[in-house]
Parts: structure tokens; C-alpha cells; sequence
């Protein structure tokens, strides 16, 4: 049975903390600024606008204390990070999770915290959340689709999302815990102990900025890996900015997901919005969703 973390009434406190790139402190001041309005109290990390002088926010120690400090504190009900990039799975084993396991709240966030999603998921079974980051209420995305689900998520409203048909769609109904995130770290944590157990299962999957084999590397990753041999459903998000050899590799995205996935009787979404982009919303990992295909389009409904 899946542990739902309380949702926030408010005036409680969500935590902005980086533990994978550097965020400049005021890319987050938006975001700051929108969570009080929601009504909730907002803390900030020694990791946001940290002392950094590379990629990360800081050092794995100092990514690694101030991630810590804010999952220990009782004080803090939400985590969200402020962005992505890469960087957690340096850090994931140190991460002190028996008291979260108690006392879980709510970790929000995409990209490279696919990995964190996944680790809390696979060793404790509590929901998390795959959803906007910090970044994402800047340039007018605090008014967005993606942004305003989060709200509502987190004030504990039930969600269904749909979208248009698509031609490469395999019609079908699926119902199933939802797990996935972004594809290059769904394949990099395979066989390590923030693997995933995908059967029976809704699996979404994104990416953002790989070329088109390595796609397909990744998938095929997934494949052998058994990943799609007994999974309930397949939704497919955003693949933004790819790029090709000199050479090209002579396939769109959808071919070469449906080459790796076309031997399975599964229904398949694409299109689904959740990506890299400004379409993004919120999505509970670990928590049961049913997931319908047909002529008209796709709904994953909660």
C-alpha cells in the first residue's frame, strides 16, 4: 500500500533546496514570491544561490546537509527543488531517509530528481511528486498549466489530465500505480537499488536535449531490463530539443518507440504533457491512475 504524504493546509512551509545544478537565487524569487500567495510559508536552502563556482549547487557534501536538513525537519511539510540538471545520483546512498519513513512529506521536482523519485519509491513506498520546479514559475509559467496543477495537487485535489489523439497511439485501458520520470536517468539507476519494479504499472516517460540512437540506446536498455514485459501502460511526454548524427539515424521518436514497445499489447499515449517544456504537470509517483486511449485521445485520471 502506497503512504500518501499530507497535503498542505495553509500556512505550511515548503523548503526550496538545489541538490543537483546551480540555481541562481534570484531564477527562484517567482516562485518565492507565488508559493506565498498560495498562502504558504516558503524556506530557503544554503544550496539556492549557493557559493559555487561549477555545474552544482555546491559540493555533494553541502548538496547532500542541505537536502538532509530540510527532509529531517519537522518544521518543513514540502520539499521542492529548485531545478534539475544532475547531480543526485552522487548523493542518493548518503541520504538519511529512515525518519522520512515515518514522517514522509511531500518531495517535488523532474529531471535529474527522477532518481530521488524513484529511490523513495522502490525502499519505501511513499508517493512523491513529478512536477515543476522553481524554474518553471518564471516568464509568466506561474499562470501555467503545469504550475497551477501543482497548486492543486498539493492542496490535495484528485487529477485527470487528457490529451489529442495521436497517430502512433495504441487505444486500451490500464490501471496501475504511475511510476517513470526522465528516460536517461530511468535507464541510468537500472540494476542499482533505486531500480524500479515497473510490473503492473503505468509507466511515463521524457527527455530532453539526447540524440536520437541514444534514445533508443536507453530504451532498449529499458527493454532487456524487463521493464516493458509486464507493464500496464505506456504514456509518453515531451522529447525536446533532439539531435541527430551527421548521419542521421533515420527514425522520428515515435518509431523508435514503437519498435521497442510494438511487441507489447499495452495502450501506448503519446503526447502526453509532460516534458522539459512549458507542458508539465503534476504527477503522483507511486499512486494508482487509470489510464484510457481511445479514437478521441488519452486520459490518465486518478
Amino acid at each position: 500500500m502506497i503512504t500518501i504524504p499530507p497535503y498542505l493546509r495553509p500556512g505550511a512551509t515548503i523548503g526550496i533546496t538545489c541538490p543537483a545544478g546551480f540555481m541562481a537565487r534570484e531564477r527562484a524569487q517567482t516562485c518565492i514570491d507565488t508559493l506565498r500567495s498560495w498562502g504558504y510559508e516558503v524556506r530557503t536552502g544554503s544550496t539556492l544561490g549557493g557559493d559555487s563556482d561549477n555545474y552544482f549547487s555546491g559540493t555533494d557534501r553541502q548538496r547532500l546537509d542541505d537536502l538532509q536538513a530540510m527532509i529531517s525537519d519537522p518544521a518543513i511539510d514540502a520539499i521542492l527543488c529548485g531545478r534539475g540538471g544532475y547531480g543526485i545520483s552522487r548523493i542518493i546512498d548518503q541520504i538519511d531517509l529512515s525518519r522520512f519513513g515515518h514522517d514522509p512529506k511531500w518531495i517535488i521536482g523532474f529531471s535529474d530528481i527522477t532518481v530521488l523519485h524513484a529511490h523513495i519509491y522502490a525502499n519505501y513506498n511513499i508517493a512523491s511528486l513529478h512536477a515543476p520546479m522553481a524554474g518553471a514559475f518564471n516568464d509568466g509559467g506561474a499562470d501555467g498549466e503545469g504550475v497551477l496543477s501543482l497548486r492543486r495537487v498539493l492542496a490535495g485535489e484528485k487529477m485527470s489530465y487528457t490529451c489529442a489523439a495521436h497517430p502512433s497511439n495504441r487505444i486500451g485501458e490500464a490501471r496501475g500505480a504511475l511510476v517513470g520520470g526522465n528516460l536517461s536517468l530511468l535507464a541510468h539507476i537500472v540494476g542499482s537499488v533505486s531500480d524500479i519494479d515497473t510490473e503492473g504499472k503505468i509507466l511515463f516517460l521524457e527527455d530532453v536535449g539526447e540524440y536520437l540512437y541514444n534514445i533508443d540506446r536507453m530504451l532498449r536498455q529499458l527493454k532487456r531490463s524487463g521493464k516493458f514485459d509486464r507493464l500496464a501502460g505506456l504514456v509518453i511526454g515531451g522529447f525536446t530539443d533532439l539531435k541527430d548524427t551527421n548521419h542521421p539515424f533515420g527514425a522520428t521518436v515515435e518509431a523508435i518507440i514503437g519498435d521497442v514497445a510494438g511487441q507489447y499489447d499495452f495502450p501506448v499515449c503519446y503526447g502526453f504533457p509532460v516534458s522539459h517544456g512549458k507542458e508539465n504537470v503534476a504527477l503522483k509517483i507511486g499512486v494508482d491512475y487509470v489510464l484510457t486511449v481511445d479514437a478521441q485521445g488519452a486520459s490518465l485520471t486518478e
